[in-house]
């Protein structure tokens, strides 16, 4: 199978792209790395059934040759990154989730949407099913990237009902692992490069607010049983396993082995104070439910960051004082452009399917 990943250098993007290769399809990653970096897709370059296409998805979606399915992953995910980029937030999840549709409908290819737990909102429902409508703020500092997501949950639907086209949608809740940049400002990313760098761990509100986190590698699974499914759903992926945000600062702590301490600060406008899915459709729909438990996943992330001094010691600088969109824009790292993160040949590689290699502007992992 030939699988077309938008976002494909992003974090969990990168991470669809080498499952896919390994168990023997061909893929093509479009990326801008507005949010993505390159280094996440580096070693994949040698792979004569990757390719990659330097691209804006918001601007359109070309990929030459027979494409047997699309993956839309690209977007900002991260409140800092989408607060500092609203206006592409915005484009990607409405004109670059039309333009990803309109490649599946050329090549009557499968299409699955990355979607977000963000859409129920601050939900009033507990836990939280896929009937569930949600509690959304469409004007709030979040709506940018959660009504961005609605949108293209009811574009992806209104395609297949008009077109017929084979649409899947997946509401990915907190999804953490190896390849989560140090300063993205989601909470376990923050935690540990606070940790491990010896800066105070903080907390938004009481941190009694709740969270459940699955690993990359269960996730990403969904995501290719989804795939390989003709049904729509939506559906929830992500750990049911429920905890709070003070439980896994400790947990972090323990792992790593930290002195730092614990500072509280104001919660975020809009931030969800409880977040847990009901998975039963993905059980018995997708036979899908996660394997890997938050200890054995914190020990992976933890060492994968550990390996990172270099990047630690500037992302904890970044997000001093922050751990979620209380981050100042200013303050969080741009991503680097593939020629900066891949020197050499390899760098013009990466630019194969595009005739030039134009600054990061926005759409990408």
């Amino acid at each position: 199978m030939r699988v077309a990943v938008t976002g494909g250098g992003g974090f969990l993007g990168s991470h669809l792209c080498e499952t896919l290769l390994r168990r023997g399809d061909s893929v093509v990653c479009l990326d801008n790395f507005s949010t993505g970096d390159a280094a996440n897709i580096t070693h994949l370059l040698s792979d004569p059934a990757f390719e990659f296409q330097y691209a804006d998805v918001s601007a359109s979606v070309e990929v030459a040759g027979h494409v047997d399915a699309v993956a839309h992953l690209a977007s900002p995910a991260s409140p800092p990154d989408y607060l500092r980029q609203p206006l592409e937030t915005l484009a990607v999840g409405s004109r670059g989730t039309e333009n990803a549709l309109r490649l599946a409908l050329r090549h009557d290819a499968r299409f699955i949407l990355a979607s977000t737990s963000e859409v129920y909102g601050d939900p009033l429902v507990h836990p939280q099913e896929e009937t569930y409508w949600g509690n959304v703020n469409s004007i709030g500092p979040r709506s940018v990237y959660d009504e961005a997501k609605r949108y293209a949950e009811a574009l992806s639907a209104a395609y297949r009902r008009t077109h017929g086209l084979d649409v899947g949608i997946a509401r990915i809740f907190n999804t953490y692992g190896p390849r989560m940049r140090p300063h993205d400002g989601r909470v376990v990313s923050s935690f540990i490069t606070q940790a491990l760098t010896g800066e105070p761990l903080t907390i938004y509100g009481d941190g009694k607010q709740t969270r459940s986190f699955c690993y990359v590698d269960d996730l990403v699974r969904g995501l290719v049983a989804l795939l390989g499914s003709s049904e729509m759903g939506p559906f929830n992926l992500g750990n049911p396993v429920e905890r709070t945000v003070s439980e896994l600062a400790e947990t972090v702590l323990t792992m790593t082995g930290s002195q730092s301490e614990v500072k509280y600060h104001p919660l975020p406008v809009d931030d969800p104070v409880r977040r847990r899915p009901v998975i039963t459709l993905a059980r018995e729909v997708l036979g899908w439910e996660p394997e890997i438990d938050i200890t054995e996943g914190l020990r992976r992330t933890v060492a994968y960051f550990a390996s990172r001094p270099d990047q630690l010691a500037v992302s904890a600088a970044a997000i001093r004082g922050g751990q979620s969109e209380t981050v100042p824009p200013a303050a969080v790292p741009v991503a680097a452009t593939p020629s900066q993160m891949i020197p050499g040949p390899e760098a013009a590689s990466l630019s194969v399917g595009a005739a030039t290699m134009p600054e990061p502007s926005a759409s990408g992992g």
